[in-house]
């Protein structure tokens, strides 16, 4: 039996029970009454049972047709509704958005934005999993991963928000009481902040050469960026943070970026939307579009380091 067929056989059968009528079906549907009477006996040939009593008078639901009837009129109305419902997905921003991000990212640039996003669009709700590990959207169903860095290649699609590069940095303070180096040499002598082992980002390990890096004092190893940064703020050592987290203390003038010679060449990196569906829902291009709209281009937190920054790009 062919479903297709069936199921248009189906909603005609369905108009005819609560019209009693195959002529008063055609003339609604545009057919001639003929048509509607062998749509009806088809069906009743592939399912094997009488589904009407006919008469000169009357066109009357036996009870095998009145089972049909009950069951197939509930079936059509739940398609229409979800058929409805996945277009409104597609037509209107409502519904949930589950996004994955790292913490101090989705602190510092997303979910600040998140009240001006809501009074856009008022049915529009986030699920947002703060996360240092690399999510995996496809088997975590996750409608978008926000993911900082290089990224591998991969079957997901990846939609660039934004750059990132990584800034030396410290404080005033620490630079006039402990000097300001000018070469990796020079680190062997300053306490140096750096991320834990199980995080994806860069630290000072992968800029240091192997020599450099066996003479560093490490005063403060964290996988959070957030705590990194106010370590590096209290003065505690010289950090190497990414710019979106550092990049308005720099602009401030809370700390301020350094010069180093003898370290190696930083890889490009960015701020990246990867999701695993080809097209994306109308809430993902809403959230996709007011995320960037509220980082520019270029990124506030590269603005506002213009007029201070010295490190390199």
């Amino acid at each position: 039996m062919e479903f297709i067929r069936f199921a248009e056989n189906l909603a005609v059968f369905v108009d005819v029970a609560r019209e009693g009528s195959f002529s008063a079906v055609a003339r609604r549907r545009g057919q001639v009454a003929s048509s509607v009477s062998r749509q009806i006996d088809v069906l009743e040939r592939e399912m094997g049972v009488a589904l009407f009593t006919r008469s000169t008078r009357a066109l009357v639901c036996t009870e095998a047709g009145d089972l049909l009837y009950q069951r197939a009129a509930r079936i059509l109305q739940e398609l229409n509704e979800t058929r409805d419902a996945v277009t409104a997905l597609e037509q209107g921003v409502s519904g949930r958005l589950r996004v994955a991000c790292l913490p101090a990212f989705a602190r510092r640039h997303v979910v600040p934005h998140l009240g001006s996003l809501y009074a856009q669009y008022p049915d529009l709700t986030v699920e947002l999993e703060l996360t240092e590990r690399v999510v995996d959207p496809v088997l975590e169903r996750f409608d978008v991963v926000v993911r900082v860095g290089q990224q591998a290649d991969s079957s997901l699609i990846a939609q660039r928000v934004a750059s990132q590069r990584y800034v030396i940095c410290a404080t005033p303070d620490y630079l006039r009481a402990h000097g300001r180096p000018v070469h990796a040499d020079e680190l062997s002598r300053h306490r140096l902040i750096d991320r834990g082992h199980s995080t994806s980002m860069r630290g000072w390990r992968e800029l240091l050469e192997s020599t450099h890096a066996a003479q560093a004092l490490f005063a403060v190893e964290c996988d959070d960026c957030d705590a990194r940064r106010l370590s590096v703020l209290q003065g505690l050592g010289i950090a190497l943070m990414p710019d979106w987290s550092v990049g308005e203390d720099i602009g401030a003038g809370r700390l301020e970026g350094l010069l180093l010679d003898g370290l190696r060449p930083q890889a490009q990196g960015g701020i990246y939307l990867l999701r695993a569906q080809p097209r994306a829902s109308a809430k993902l291009r809403a959230f996709t579009s007011h995320l960037n709209q509220c980082i520019g281009a270029p990124p506030s937190w590269q603005l506002a380091m213009t007029r201070t920054e010295t490190c390199p790009r």
